[in-house]
């Protein structure tokens, strides 16, 4: 069971593994033994998290989700299946602790006064600069 909050939890029934061969070092060992670890879970038809950070982690996470609805993540980052199956569930982790805070919402802002008094400044000096160029061209 992977525990995310104490209110969150996704039971390991819903994962689904496979295993490849890895890329990258390894010698003689990389083309015998299936050490990249693949995390298929289904997260449409999951009742583990609440529909609102489902449809966060789907915003977040579009590219890792499959046209049937299944969310991906891969780990060959070490040399045996163990460690990337644990290193895919701490992804997971990540990916779900970071959909759970909604985003802020944006407060409109208006320029300062002094801003706009700079903006114009500097519109009127590069206005002036332009003014002396092509004055001095027509002599």
């Amino acid at each position: 069971m992977l525990d995310i909050t104490e209110n969150i939890h996704i039971p390991d029934e819903e994962f689904s593994w496979s295993f490849a061969r890895s890329g990258g070092p390894g010698g003689q060992n990389v083309n015998k033994v299936a050490s990249k670890a693949v995390l298929r879970w289904n997260l449409a038809a999951s009742s583990s998290l609440p529909p609102d950070v489902k449809t966060r982690l789907q915003q977040q996470q579009r590219h890792r989700v499959t046209t049937e609805g299944d969310f991906l993540i891969t780990s060959q980052r070490y040399r045996d299946q163990e460690h990337n199956r644990e290193d895919c569930i701490e992804k997971l982790r990540q990916m779900i602790l970071q959909a759970l805070t909604p985003p802020k919402p944006r407060k409109k802002t208006k320029p300062s006064r002094g801003a706009k008094e700079r903006r114009l400044a500097a519109k009127r000096h590069r206005a002036a600069t332009k003014a002396v160029r092509r004055h001095r061209g027509e002599e």
